[in-house]
């Protein structure tokens, strides 16, 4: 008995060291030397200020900006990545129904008729997506251009260069980073 006691303590403390230790320190060296920019956090700067991630979606609600997902429950304002999670409501819940009635009700004035692409009302899963569907994008560019100042054509322009196809050709689906997008729009015709 105190033989195979000691061989289970020795077990622990061998896996824990290896799997706790000796495995993160391992995978943690492989990330940053093959992939450095994305295991820091694929920072966005302009110059010395640091203005966010292409990994974390953000927040826009100035009129001439494109907005991102709504928040999930990340965090009380949404977007904070130290709370990531979806919210758990199904479809059949009232205050879901409700969120996305009023996220409806705020962008169909900003283009009628049009009907409103799905990811522009329901928040992504971990509620950090910083990416949108082009047909959001493309819902969004009337509001954006005429915010700006700018034809929808040179806006669409815009989009099209910040689309990006399925990773490898096959895998996920045809997106559009927001942060990329609006900060590009920022250097290329700022807001007045």
């Amino acid at each position: 008995m105190k033989k195979n006691l000691l061989i289970s303590i020795w077990f622990t403390l061998a896996t824990t060291v290896l799997f706790g230790i000796i495995y993160p320190l391992v995978v943690t060296g492989l990330a940053q030397v093959i992939f450095p920019r994305q295991a820091n956090g694929d920072l966005i700067k302009q110059g010395d200020k640091l203005v966010g991630s292409h990994l974390l979606g953000q927040p826009f609600t100035a009129p001439g900006y494109f907005y991102s997902r709504p928040p999930s429950a990340a965090g009380t304002a949404g977007y904070d990545p130290t709370t990531s999670g979806g919210s758990n409501l199904g479809p059949t819940n009232k205050a879901l129904q409700d969120r996305v009635n009023a996220s409806v009700q705020t962008l169909q004035p900003t283009n009628p008729g049009t009907p409103i692409p799905v990811d522009l009302v329901t928040s992504s899963g971990s509620g950090l997506d910083p990416d949108i569907s082009p047909a959001s994008a493309e819902f969004q560019i009337p509001r954006v251009a005429n915010e700006r100042g700018m034809s929808e054509q040179d806006v669409r322009a815009a989009v099209a260069r910040h689309t990006k196809g399925r990773q490898w050709g096959f895998l996920g689906e045809p997106r559009v980073n927001v942060l990329d997008l609006n900060l590009d729009l920022d250097s290329a015709h700022p807001m007045h």
